[in-house]
């Protein structure tokens, strides 16, 4: 099944921005925060070491770039730190605490916050949507996942081996974690077109219950993927067009390139939504005919030993007179029950050559 956000809401009437800690149980639903730091120092990316909340660099235009990532769910006053540090306006830090939010994007006075949806499939196949927050600044760019999911592998190992070319500048560095996280949802996708192709095969031979059982929940999260992956093609789009200005010539090209890469996912989520909705047509036509194939057997089978059964019944009735026109002489034959048993069996194979030569079965 396909687990959702953890999703946590403030009281009715709760002031905007307004920050609360998490329940116990709430709290269990996520790993502690870690943070890492790179930095950028004489045109090269430096190793990631981890910090503590209080080493977070300040954003500044004297400062040289890094790349701060935080793994796992920060805690209110982790996030009060964090936006003192960065300039992380107080409703995007409420929206990292409750988690569960649609891709967006925000400016704000002192950062630019893009939030943006991660799906990924566990090893027992079951789907699940990280949220994940990109904060860009004067000179850092945060990144904030409250999951266990790391999706910026890639981006750390291009870093070490590219060194002084790989992205070098803000908007650079902001567009390299977006590529990777639009990228994430291929993988996931791929998956789900070798499933669909398992289930047609299965439609196809020998449908069961579980088949559609497991049909309604590829459609089910089909459904999940669309929320939360569509309005990511506005947001990239947004971003190029309403704050363009944040953006170098050479960079807005190389993000057409990830806004071509959203609207490939959804060409790919809607080819499958609309395949799996085939395949419930296919299934219900295969159980029906299934169907309409055991009732025409039945049919058959009745239809053939309805005769031999108005043999027996006449033949059960033993209605003898020595005297009468009327009587039964079969009755009194010596080879009449055997001769009456071969006359069923003649009828029983006649009926089928000629149920044969009908095609009906």
């Amino acid at each position: 099944m396909t687990r959702l956000f953890h999703k946590h809401y403030h009281p009715a009437g709760t002031a905007p921005g307004t920050l609360r800690e998490l329940s116990l149980e709430q709290a269990a639903q996520h790993a502690p925060a870690t943070f890492t730091l790179a930095r950028r120092k004489s045109g090269r990316w430096g190793d990631v070491q981890d910090i503590s909340p209080d080493a977070i660099p300040e954003s500044g235009m004297n400062e040289p770039l890094c790349w701060l990532h935080v793994q796992g769910m920060p805690t209110a006053e982790q996030l009060e730190l964090l936006g003192d540090r960065v300039g992380l306006h107080p409703l995007a830090q409420e929206d990292i605490l409750n988690g569960g939010q649609r891709p967006k994007v925000e400016r704000f006075d002192e950062s630019l916050v893009v939030t943006l949806g991660i799906p990924e499939v566990d090893d027992e196949g079951r789907l699940h949507l990280y949220q994940l927050t990109l904060v860009a600044g004067s000179n850092i760019v945060v990144s904030v996942i409250a999951e266990a999911l790391d999706p910026f592998i890639e981006v750390r190992r291009r870093l070490e081996e590219r060194g002084g070319r790989a992205l070098g500048e803000t908007d650079d560095l902001l567009y390299g974690l977006l590529d990777a996280a639009v990228d994430h949802a291929f993988p996931v996708l791929d998956g789900v077109g070798e499933r669909i192709e398992e289930l047609e095969e299965e439609i196809l031979d020998r449908p069961d219950s579980s088949t559609l059982e497991r049909l309604h929940g590829l459609k089910r999260e089909l459904i999940m993927l669309r929320r939360y992956l569509w309005p990511t093609r506005e947001v990239i789009n947004q971003l190029l067009r309403d704050h363009n200005d944040l953006f170098t010539a050479d960079t807005r090209m190389w993000m057409r390139d990830v806004y071509d890469h959203t609207v490939q996912v959804m060409d790919l989520v809607e080819s499958y939504r609309d395949m799996t909705a085939s395949l419930l047509d296919v299934y219900l036509s295969s159980m029906s005919n299934r169907l309409n194939e055991s009732m025409r057997t039945l049919t058959i089978i009745a239809t053939v030993f309805m005769p031999l059964t108005f043999i027996v019944g006449v033949y059960g009735m033993n209605f003898e007179h020595p005297y009468s026109p009327f009587a039964m002489p079969e009755l009194g034959w010596y080879w009449g029950y055997p001769l009456v048993l071969g006359l069923m069996v003649v009828i029983a194979i006649g009926m089928v050559v000629w149920f044969k030569r009908k095609r009906w079965f």
